[in-house]
């Protein structure tokens, strides 16, 4: 593997921390009496604004059918991703969400061999299948009761399905437009989708005056929206373009563990024994993955 390589792959495990940190600021907002809705408009609204300060772009794309791409890919991977996940939590034992979210890199594998011809080896899907077990090891961390609730599971695995099919859809156009333009275009689809549910829930959201004047919201939200959302999508969108579809997305595996770290040091949740060895499963299919992947 050349040195540029390992440059990439860092700087997907990077994105990963930061992605895996957003639990717990996100749930620091919804404690401090946030709508998920809003919080992931909020979070979009900034990083399309911050966007446009590094540099101009065009307005649109070069054909219908890249525009059609690229709508598809902020619908999946901004409204209807954060919409799922968050909705789910709601509904069902967030143990048990995650671990259906946590399956996004087997769909995108399975969608990159329909969509691009691209079959792995063996070595790749067991090594894949170590890290999918280390992610259930995690989220479940020592708690084992389960309550079945299909619609929770349903909205859950629509978020996975919608990651999977936004890597897909930025795959396909990733080598006729830049990273910026393509990433502005994710914000501005996942903003004006998500407005109608705003507007529908108008009463359950908060005033942007009472926001404003809480420092806790402003902190997290300019967490979630400069560095979660506006940094990260464009490096992640560049890991991508260097790594290809299935090597990088074997990274969001990884996710689980940086949120089990990051929510024992700010929300004082309790590391089990199991948590501490799905982390290694994890770590180790994502590395063995990595090294076996044909994409």
């Amino acid at each position: 593997m050349k040195l540029s390589k390992y440059i990439y792959h860092l700087l997907a495990i990077a994105v990963i921390v930061v992605w895996g940190s957003t639990f717990v600021s996100t749930k620091v907002l919804i404690n401090q009496g946030m709508h998920p809705d809003e919080i992931f408009f909020y979070r979009f609204l900034i990083a399309y604004i911050g966007i446009w300060f590094c540099g101009k772009q065009r307005l649109w794309a070069e054909n219908i059918k890249d525009e059609i791409l690229l709508a598809l890919a902020g619908i999946m991977g901004g409204s209807l991703y954060f919409v799922g996940e968050n909705r789910a939590l709601e509904l069902a034992q967030a143990s048990d969400v995650s671990f259906i979210v946590s399956t996004t890199p087997l769909l995108t594998t399975w969608g990159a061999f329909i969509f691009f011809r691209k079959s792995q080896n063996v070595l790749f899907y067991i090594s894949s299948l170590l890290a999918l077990a280390g992610v259930a090891m995690i989220v479940y961390n020592g708690s084992y009761s389960l309550e079945i609730n299909p619609v929770g599971y349903a909205l859950a695995l629509i978020a996975a399905v919608g990651w999977a099919v936004y890597s897909i859809a930025v795959k396909k156009v990733e080598s006729r437009y830049s990273n910026i333009f393509i990433t502005r275009k994710i914000f501005f689809y996942g903003v004006i989708t998500i407005i109608p549910l705003l507007w529908i829930n108008s009463e359950q959201m908060s005033s942007p005056i009472s926001l404003i004047e809480n420092q806790v919201i402003v902190g997290n939200i300019l967490f979630l929206g400069v560095l979660a959302s506006l940094v990260c999508f464009i490096l992640w969108n560049i890991v991508l373009r260097h790594l290809g579809l299935v090597a990088s997305t074997n990274y969001l595996f990884v996710n689980p563990v940086i949120t089990l770290i990051a929510s024992a040091i700010f929300l004082d949740e309790s590391i089990t024994f199991l948590g501490i060895a799905g982390s290694a499963a994890v770590l180790l299919g994502v590395v063995i993955a990595s090294k076996n992947t044909s994409d």
